[in-house]
């Protein structure tokens, strides 16, 4: 029997999962307070003046 198909749907479905795995930690990097140290705009929301 042939498996080719199997194969191609393995190899997306390894792409797949590499392609969410990289863009949950993207996510994570951006919600991280370092990644907003640089940003202006919430210490104006608090008061300070840059």
């Amino acid at each position: 029997m042939d498996y080719s198909i199997y194969t191609v749907l393995g190899i997306l479905f390894v792409v797949y999962l590499f392609i969410t795995i990289y863009n949950k930690r993207q996510s994570r990097r951006r919600r991280d307070k370092k990644f907003m140290d640089g940003y202006g705009r919430h210490r104006k929301k608090d008061g300070e003046k840059e």
